[in-house]
């Protein structure tokens, strides 16, 4: 199977946006988030008959474009903490 094959195959994208589901589990943090929806509604719209032209740049561009706005809505939704730094005002070993 070539790269151009396997890049219009919808259970491609599926396997890929699980594989990065599971990533985000064990890696927390939203790093693979935004990729696995991305990935995800790549391989839904293919396997609906959406082909793109059956291009890879507009496959590819698809999939960069849903992955960046999926991050950053579940990141704003989720409530990353961004830059925020914990603080103590106690200390357990006092009192």
């Amino acid at each position: 199977m070539t790269l151009t094959s396997l890049m219009t195959t919808w259970w491609a994208w599926i396997a890929l946006g699980v594989l990065l589901g599971i990533l985000e589990v064990l890696a927390p943090g939203f790093i693979f988030v935004g990729f696995a929806v991305g990935a995800g509604l790549t391989g839904v719209l293919l396997a609906l008959g959406i082909s793109f032209g059956g291009s890879i740049a507009w496959i590819t561009l698809f999939f960069a474009v849903v992955s960046l706005i999926a991050w950053a809505v579940l990141y704003k939704v989720m409530g990353g903490r961004g830059s925020q730094t914990k603080t103590f005002d106690e200390d357990i070993n006092e009192g």
